[in-house]
């Protein structure tokens, strides 16, 4: 568990059930005009198969930095009070909560859009993996919005490295020597 600056985040061991209550009441308080919250439930069937449960391992500690990372984030983008991210692992058998995340905030808008970073933020990139269980097999998932942001994390390097590879361009051709432009070359005419 980790506890600071108005966020409580909870990995769950093996066993434990999301307690929702816990965390509304956690991020509650009087000056608080909403509260945003975001629950992850498994479902029955995932493209046509029958899904028995999920199974969730994680880093723990790297998981909880992560989160308590993407909580700064969101702080400093919406006006939040505060955050509650709470994560089981083990199995989450059909219909139980695996993820739930709850934000307090003066206004709706600043509280929902966090909530929506939140999630998106942690499926993205918090070191937690997921095993799908169907009645004919399982599978360990990767999930769609971590493949995105490795793409634009890709992207965003290749866009750097061409814009070091322009500059380095640049600067050869005002630069012919060790010295640069302080020294002035006189060639020879013959």
């Amino acid at each position: 568990m980790s506890l600071e600056k108005n966020n409580l985040i909870e990995i769950l061991e093996e066993g434990h059930k999301v307690d929702i209550v816990k965390y509304i009441d956690y991020v509650s308080a009087p000056q608080a005009g909403a509260i945003a919250t975001f629950s992850g439930t498994t479902r029955d069937t995932f493209e046509g198969k029958t899904v028995l449960e999920l199974r969730y391992e994680a880093y723990v500690p790297m998981a909880t930095r992560y989160l308590s990372s993407i909580c700064t984030s969101a702080r400093s983008n919406w006006d939040i009070h505060k955050i509650a991210v709470a994560h089981r692992l083990g199995p989450v058998p059909v219909g139980e909560t695996s993820v739930f995340i709850a934000v307090s905030s003066v206004h709706r808008g600043d509280g929902l859009d966090a909530c929506k970073f939140l999630i998106d933020e942690l499926k993205a990139s918090v070191p937690i993996w997921k095993k799908e269980v169907y009645t004919n097999g399982e599978i360990w998932k990767e999930n769609s919005e971590f493949m995105e942001k490795r793409l634009e994390l890709a992207e965003k390097r290749l866009e750097n490295a061409e814009s070091l590879v322009k500059k380095h361009d640049e600067i050869g051709e005002h630069k012919r020597s060790c010295c640069g432009s302080k020294v002035r070359v006189q060639e020879d005419e013959e």
